[in-house]
């Protein structure tokens, strides 16, 4: 059956509007005059937008789906905030779980606690070894029971690519940053197959209630005590279960070097010839996170010193990178320290930009850098929900790196005068999965009024509002950036393309920008089939 969608107003790839849209057998058959189109098809079915926008489905170029929907499963603190809302639900928890050995999940806040750190006695109460996963994934709460079973004490060194934090007296205090979480995070059950399976439909049901319809898994490998996730693509997507586009990121393994690299040519083998998933992209983590001062700076951070971890020697880095561009490898990197965001363009000098490399996160740009992300033909991969006044920024953040470097931070703006190509995602579970938050935040550059931290003090005051990009650019971000990232047919509505389309309950550019936060899906349509439908909708 054709399916004609009108009633309001559809965006297409020239950052214009079309009256109509006709689906046939699964893809966009025509766009334009809504009684044209109507007399193409005349058994059509009909879709009423309502006055709404219809948009390519969103493409998140950065997210965690199979671990956020273990998380879901587990004690998830991702949506409370404060001490005694984390004890109250870990205790719930605990109560409801009485079988399970360990109490794990994850979703604290670093901004809840002085200093940004928790303590381990504040978790002795549960009676069992407690592992809870901070909300940017680069540290972990344990109890003093999981620290005594993983033999963590005064005298155990810190490992090359983490830190243990520890009390005045030198004991662990209970933080277990970066590759320190290995210590602890290895010693939890593990997850069954099904579990896995279970986590990625999980995942997926959520994402289409956002209008999500592909994604590209920035860590698919064994990383801060996760499990490897590529059984579980291979399994789903070769059963027909995925219906998603989905890139897998391999994860490489900063302890090794260029021996890894046949088995990722192997992994990435393992996925050819199936439709809906493909593991053609490479994920680097060349840095931490500045709160925890292991984002690589040019300078040291201010109150403390140093200039955080580059996690690959810089000198073994470029190698590594042009046998993976020789090899047709995308590469991925996390950078959000200005060292480590300069350390990765430099490794791009001379790959093909045909492979589509990308940095995400870029949290901190040096802005002589800014120009050369266009002119290495790499994509810059935002995550916008990010570069706002919230607590761990105003509190943990922009303390530590004084200026100029905090006037730096995630310069969008800055990076289009200079014609770079845009990609975007979430990181969920570190943040909201939601493409239309994002949205917000990169239009307005302040915290969407239904956000966790919408009222904090100076939530509505826009961070360097001289970054903000307006609403079409930052769609288009979500939507034909992330899926030409991917190699994916989708990602623009347009004659011969993949019906994956969202319907939004109302057009955010008849919106005042700073209502855009209201905007929600209506439907999520993959292939022309519906894949979510809101109630009542």
């Amino acid at each position: 059956m054709d399916i004609l969608f009108r009633g309001g107003r559809a965006f297409t790839p020239t950052g214009g509007f079309a009256e109509a849209v006709l689906v046939r057998d699964g893809l966009i058959a025509a766009v334009g005059d809504e009684r044209e189109l109507a007399r193409l098809a005349p058994a059509h079915e009909s879709v009423d937008l309502a006055g709404g926008l219809l948009v390519p489905g969103f493409t998140d170029a950065h997210v965690h789906p199979v671990q956020a929907g273990l998380e879901r499963a587990k004690c998830d603190l991702s949506e409370i905030y404060g001490l005694d809302a984390y004890i109250e639900k870990i205790a719930d928890y605990a109560a409801k779980n009485p079988e399970k050995e360990w109490i794990d999940g994850g979703g604290w806040d670093m901004s809840a606690f002085p200093g940004g750190l928790p303590h381990r006695t504040q978790l002795d109460f549960a009676g069992r070894p407690v592992y809870l996963i901070q909300r940017d994934h680069h540290a972990a709460w344990v109890n003093t029971r999981a620290l005594e079973l993983a033999g963590i004490t005064r005298d155990t060194p810190d490992p090359a690519d983490g830190r243990i934090e520890r009390d005045p007296d030198g004991a662990p205090s209970g933080v277990l940053h970066e590759g320190a979480m290995d210590l602890v995070g290895l010693l939890t059950p593990r997850p069954t197959a099904a579990d896995l399976d279970a986590a990625l439909a999980e995942a997926e049901r959520h994402l289409f209630s956002l209008g999500v319809t592909g994604w590209q898994d920035a860590i698919v490998g064994s990383y801060a005590g996760s499990d490897d996730q590529l059984p579980t693509y291979l399994s789903a997507a070769g059963s027909g279960r995925l219906r998603a586009r989905v890139v897998g990121a391999l994860w490489w393994d900063r302890t090794r070097g260029l021996d890894q690299i046949e088995e990722l040519v192997a992994r990435r083998a393992s996925a050819e010839g199936l439709d809906r998933f493909a593991a053609t992209s490479v994920k680097i983590m060349q840095d931490g996170i500045t709160e925890n001062f292991t984002a690589a700076t040019l300078e040291p951070y201010c109150r403390c010193g140093g200039t955080g971890l580059s996690y690959v020697d810089p000198a073994k880095l470029k190698e590594y990178v042009a046998e993976l561009d020789r090899l047709g490898f995308q590469v991925h990197f996390h950078a959000i320290g200005e060292r480590a965001v300069r350390e990765a363009l430099d490794s791009f000098e001379g790959t093909d930009p045909a492979n589509r490399h990308h940095i995400a996160h870029l949290q901190i740009i040096e802005p002589s850098d800014l120009p050369r992300f266009a002119a290495l033909g790499v994509t810059a991969n935002l995550q916008p929900l990010w570069a706002t006044h919230h607590a761990q920024m105003d509190e943990l953040t922009l303390p530590y790196l004084g200026e100029p470097r905090s006037s730096w931070q995630y310069p969008f703006a800055g990076l289009l005068s200079h014609g770079t190509r845009f990609c975007a995602g979430s990181d969920w579970p570190v943040s909201s999965a939601d493409p239309l938050q994002g949205l917000h935040v990169a239009v307005n550059r302040t915290e969407p009024g239904g956000s966790v931290h919408a009222g904090y003090p100076t939530a509505q005051t826009a961070f360097l509002p001289g970054q903000r990009i307006d609403l079409a650019t930052a769609l288009s971000a979500y939507t034909a950036g992330s899926a030409w990232i991917n190699r994916s047919p989708a990602g623009a509505i347009e004659p011969g393309r993949p019906a994956d389309l969202v319907v939004l309950d109302r057009d955010p550019f008849a919106l005042p920008a700073k209502d855009i936060w209201t905007t929600e899906v209506a439907m999520t349509f993959v292939d022309g089939e519906p894949v979510y439908r809101r109630p009542g909708a």
